[in-house]
């Protein structure tokens, strides 16, 4: 006996309506009944969320990870060469900002009849320059650093010890610390194209020398 021919069935048909079907219609309306039960379920079932992804940071182009960790490639320190009556010359890394009393200091200070007071120990100093410590003899006479008396020696020099910046080459004005060939030659240009510089101070209208590199190199220039 069929499912459809049971008693229990034929009353559930019965008051539905349906008792009066024949078999093979009821198996069509219930072959229905059962596709639209399984479209709902299937529609109404809860899916599975969507897995989480978790993302580092996204390399750079290089490979690198650009992160809040990069660092700055700013220069942090300035070299320094102390030379003169001082108790340990040579070549000295210190912060950037430093002074001459401070490279002064690295060097472990004056030593014997040492001229401190000949140098502006409070004078900040450019990377790559000298610190020249003169005896009390050689500041007597007037005699200057190594550095600084092949300057004097030069066509463009003024002072003692200084660079004219209106008459100085090229090659002179790379000489004064913290001046390379670039600033040099903006120097040059600079003078040709607005005129002779007025003061020392008139350096800084030149692009690349600001407060802190005029600062390093004033004791250095003159205007005539």
């Amino acid at each position: 006996m069929s499912i459809l021919e049971s008693d229990r069935v034929r009353e559930l048909l019965d008051r539905a309506g349906l008792g009066g079907l024949g078999p093979c219609t009821l198996r069509i309306v219930l072959a229905a009944v059962a596709l639209v039960a399984g479209l709902g379920l299937w529609r109404f079932w809860p899916s599975a969320p969507a897995p989480e992804m978790a993302f580092d940071d996204a390399p750079s182009a290089d490979g690198a990870v650009a992160g809040p960790e990069a660092e700055s490639a700013e220069a942090t320190c300035v070299v320094v060469h102390v030379a003169g009556a001082v108790m340990r010359p040579g070549v000295y890394a210190l912060p950037l900002g430093s002074r001459v009393t401070d490279a002064v200091s690295a060097a472990g200070g004056g030593i014997g009849d040492a001229a401190l007071d000949s140098l502006n120990l409070a004078r900040i100093i450019a990377d790559g320059e000298q610190v020249y410590v003169p005896t009390a003899q050689e500041a007597a006479s007037g005699t200057a650093s190594p550095a600084a008396a092949a300057a004097g020696a030069s066509g463009g020099s003024g002072a003692a010890g200084t660079v004219d910046i209106n008459t100085a080459s090229a090659a002179e004005l790379d000489e004064l610390p913290g001046v390379g060939p670039s600033t040099a030659q903006k120097i040059v240009d600079d003078r040709e194209l607005n005129g002779p510089f007025a003061t020392p101070e008139d350096l800084m209208r030149v692009s690349g020398i600001g407060a802190k590199k005029f600062e390093a190199l004033k004791d250095f220039v003159t205007c005539g």
